[in-house]
C-alpha cells in the first residue's frame, strides 16, 4: 500500500508563489511516476504535472507550462510542486496521484493507483 500526504496549500494573490509537498509511505518509490492534478468545484480533475522515474521525464499541462514546475527527492519519497505567477483560475483542491512500477507519465486520472487526500490552494484577484 502506499499512503500520500500533501502539504503547502493555501491562500496567495495574483502573481505570487506556493510550493506543494507530498510525501509517500510506499515502497519502491524511486520507480513510481508521480503526478499532480486539482479539481475545482463543478469541474472535473485534471492534470496538472507528472514526473518519471528519476525526474529525468517531466510533463505539463499547457495551462501551467513556464509558470509550475515538478520536481523530486528519491531519498526523501518526496515530490515538490513549486507554482509561481498564480492566476486566480489556478484555484483548486491539488492532489497528489502515484502509479507505482510504471516509467512514463500518464495524463489520465484512472492510470493512477494511489492518491492523496488534497490540499487547497486558493489564489485571489
Amino acid at each position: 500500500q502506499v499512503q500520500l500526504v500533501e502539504s503547502g496549500g493555501g491562500l496567495v494573490e495574483a502573481g505570487g508563489s506556493l510550493k506543494l509537498s507530498c510525501t509517500s509511505s510506499g515502497r519502491g518509490f524511486s520507480t513510481t511516476v508521480m503526478g499532480w492534478f486539482r479539481q475545482d468545484s463543478g469541474k472535473e480533475r485534471e492534470f496538472v504535472a507528472g514526473i518519471s522515474w528519476y525526474g529525468s521525464v517531466p510533463a505539463y499541462a499547457d495551462s501551467v507550462k513556464g509558470r509550475f514546475t515538478i520536481s523530486r527527492d528519491n531519498a526523501k519519497n518526496t515530490v515538490v510542486l513549486q507554482m509561481n505567477s498564480l492566476k486566480p483560475e489556478d484555484t483548486a483542491v491539488y492532489y497528489c496521484a502515484a502509479r507505482p512500477g510504471s516509467a512514463l507519465v500518464q495524463t489520465r486520472t484512472d492510470w493512477y493507483n494511489y492518491w492523496g487526500q488534497g490540499t487547497q490552494v486558493t489564489v485571489s484577484s
